[in-house]
């Protein structure tokens, strides 16, 4: 499945927080309670402190999902790594702006294997880093917790970025937030601008995962 096209709220579960030894089970279980994307934490180590899943995992992964695979590249050298990720099955890629020096380059080859690209700002990244690229990419990630781990709370300061992204790319972009999203933010992040919601302990760390993505629907005011 594609990036649902600009103008839909989504909720997009984030597998950082699920059981990765279900995790096909998990990915099922969100699917079937009628979200359209699942967030990919892709992490090496090095650019964030934590190790997450590779692209094999991904691979394996696509077999049992029909969802919109949105992979969040938090490494190093995503240029290097891209074309793997691509190969596997990955239907929006996100990279942030520090660990490229062609971002346009890298949104080209990703839209040439039939991707959609987004760019992502850390909570201390200027939304002027991404001004020139931007309206390139299909997506921009606005994190609202400084990358790594689940379970942080939602830093305002990051989150009032949307508003400034929102103005820079118009109304067919999508702007993502990732980070301390749950029932009592999810509304104040929408006002902002954004319309795709990365959420992990507010799904994943919940025993009725559909209870918990209605929830979320209703906190932003969509049935």
């Amino acid at each position: 499945m594609k990036l649902p096209p600009a103008g839909t709220i989504e909720i997009a579960p984030s597998v950082l927080s699920s059981d990765f030894a279900r995790l096909a089970d998990e990915v099922a279980e969100v699917e079937a309670a009628g979200v359209k994307m699942i967030h990919l934490d892709v992490m090496d180590g090095h650019f964030v402190p934590n190790i997450t899943i590779g692209p094999t995992i991904i691979k394996n992964l696509r077999k049992y999902s029909k969802l919109c695979f949105d992979a969040h590249l938090m490494i190093t050298d995503p240029d290097k790594y891209a074309d793997r990720f691509l190969e596997a099955g990955v239907n929006n890629l996100t990279f942030h702006i520090e660990t490229t020096s062609a971002p346009e380059e890298l949104i080209k080859r990703i839209h040439g294997a039939g991707a959609s690209a987004g760019v992502t700002l850390n909570p201390d990244t200027l939304v002027d880093s991404i001004e020139r690229v931007a309206p390139l990419c299909d997506m921009v990630l606005v994190m609202t917790v400084n990358p790594g781990f689940g379970a942080q709370s939602l830093i305002e300061s990051a989150a009032q970025k949307c508003i400034r992204v929102r103005q820079v790319v118009g109304p067919v972009i999508r702007i993502e937030v990732d980070g301390g999203i749950n029932k009592d933010t999810v509304g104040r992040v929408v006002s902002y601008g954004a319309d795709t919601l990365v959420a992990g302990n507010a799904i994943f760390a919940q025993k009725d995962r559909k209870a918990a993505i209605k929830a979320l629907r209703a906190a932003c005011g969509l049935s």
